[in-house]
């Protein structure tokens, strides 16, 4: 299964971070580019532990859904989403929030299964896990701009 992982320094408090990487609406601004937003569940505000969001956006010429579900938290070091249904055979996130010195580290663990046997592992390796490391490296360039300066408090209140 591939596993992409990331680490991206904040200079900002890990509640911070946390809740920006929680939160519905600055997942949909990180994520303009494909047009991505909350078609169902959970469309507002804070992903907490259980809730599902089902994400809609064009990816690969295609307009795809993927519903993900939180199936874990401790609050301001981790939380985990899963995907329940979409166009992955699986697929993991892990977020993890280290205070530092000056900030936080903030580490994704993003796991991911494709189908179609051969094909879909070539496919993965080839382009999949590339494309999937520039959404996420997008999105956390997004988390860090707003946790770096005052527009958190928009987004958060």
């Amino acid at each position: 299964m591939p596993t992409i992982d990331l680490t991206t320094f904040i200079a900002a408090p890990a509640e911070t971070v946390f809740n920006l990487s929680r939160s519905i609406s600055l997942h949909q601004l990180s994520m303009q580019h494909t047009g991505e937003r909350a078609i169902a569940g959970k469309s507002t505000g804070l992903l907490e532990l259980n809730e599902t969001v089902t994400w809609q956006a064009k990816h690969l010429f295609k307009q795809r859904s993927l519903q993900v579900k939180m199936t874990s938290v401790k609050h301001f070091t981790s939380f985990t989403d899963e995907m329940v249904t979409g166009d992955f055979k699986s697929m993991k996130h892990e977020h993890h929030f280290k205070e530092v010195a000056n900030g936080t580290l903030m580490i994704d663990v993003f796991s991911f299964e494709v189908p179609y046997g051969g094909l879909g592992k070539f496919f993965s390796k080839v382009y999949l896990q590339g494309y999937m490391k520039n959404l996420l490296e997008k999105r956390n360039a997004v988390i860090k701009d707003y946790a770096e300066s005052n527009k958190w408090k928009a987004i958060l209140y």
